[in-house]
């Protein structure tokens, strides 16, 4: 079993959905409304940024590893919680600072250097609150569906196996 193979998958998968998502609702929530070129361009750099991450943090070990060292069974609700809570807290923070200081800076650029904008950490935190809460069901919702679909991708059915494998590392 490639488990690298199944944590590729898995990043690029969840990166890029978060990326979506995570563009699409700075966007909406940005106050100007929905802006088509604002949102491609803060989506491909929180696609970068996240793929960057999940390529050097191995998320699954650290998931792993805290699910562990709390005592919670594996599979179970408490452990998916946890695991999505700990990629909320990996992933969001990252790409809400680079996404506030990108829109910072197209505002900056496209007002000539007239933009009243509100203070950074302003900007920061309250798209923070928003981008973690947005983030963490997402993970809920589609880390599931994305271990399956890795997992496929893999060679391996954790279903027909009955269950997860036992050599993950």
């Amino acid at each position: 079993m490639n488990m690298k193979k199944i944590g590729i998958t898995m990043s690029l998968l969840m990166g890029v959905t978060l990326s979506f998502f995570l563009s699409l609702v700075g966007n909406l929530t940005g106050g100007d409304g929905f802006k088509l070129p604002a949102f491609l361009i803060s989506f491909v750099v929180s696609t970068i940024i996240s793929l960057i991450i999940g390529f050097v943090v191995p998320m699954m070990k650290v998931e792993r590893g805290a699910v562990k060292a709390m005592g919670l069974k594996e599979n179970g609700v408490p452990a998916k919680l946890v695991s999505a809570l700990i990629s909320d807290i990996i992933y969001t923070p990252i790409i809400t600072l680079a996404m506030i200081a990108l829109a910072r800076k197209m505002a900056m650029k496209m007002s000539r250097g007239r933009a009243e904008l509100p203070p950074f950490m302003v900007m920061f935190l309250k798209s923070l609150i928003i981008s973690l809460v947005v983030a963490y069901v997402i993970i809920l919702i589609v880390t599931p569906v994305y271990k399956k679909l890795s997992f496929k991708a893999a060679g391996f059915d954790p279903v027909a196996a009955g269950g997860p494998p036992a050599d993950r590392k």
